[in-house]
């Protein structure tokens, strides 16, 4: 009699494009049905609408004259490319996961921080 346990393998399929996009922040929260919003932005400065020069004497660009928008300099964008809606229970299974990985991040760093504090020639 085996005393293996059951198991599934699980095959990960993805479109040829998939290419991880970068986030700095998130906004969302939980839907009128009780589902979690996420949506994942890149914060960043604003690219002009349009930017003015004045043209020099000798024909070449100069100074800048106008930006637009006017409030370039005061703005920032926050541009939403993707964003992930879950139901409750896999919210709280994601955290869990998210929770894990970062506790196995942290474990990494402290045993780097005191390899790299440890005397030269000591052994671990």
């Amino acid at each position: 009699m085996s005393n293996k346990k059951p198991e599934i393998t699980f095959k990960y399929v993805f479109n040829y494009s998939y290419n991880p996009t970068y986030v700095n922040g998130a906004q969302g929260g939980f839907s009128p049905r009780g589902e979690m919003v996420i949506h994942f932005y890149l914060e960043r400065h604003p690219l002009p609408e349009s930017i003015s020069h004045e043209i020099t004497p000798e024909g070449v660009i100069g100074k800048e004259t106008a930006v637009e928008p006017e409030d370039l300099q005061k703005s920032m964008v926050r541009f939403i490319d993707t964003g992930v809606v879950m139901s409750y229970d896999n919210a709280r299974i994601f955290h869990s996961w998210l929770g894990d990985k970062l506790r196995e991040v942290e474990q990494l760093q402290k045993a780097q921080t005191a390899f790299e504090g440890a005397p030269s020639g000591a052994q671990a």
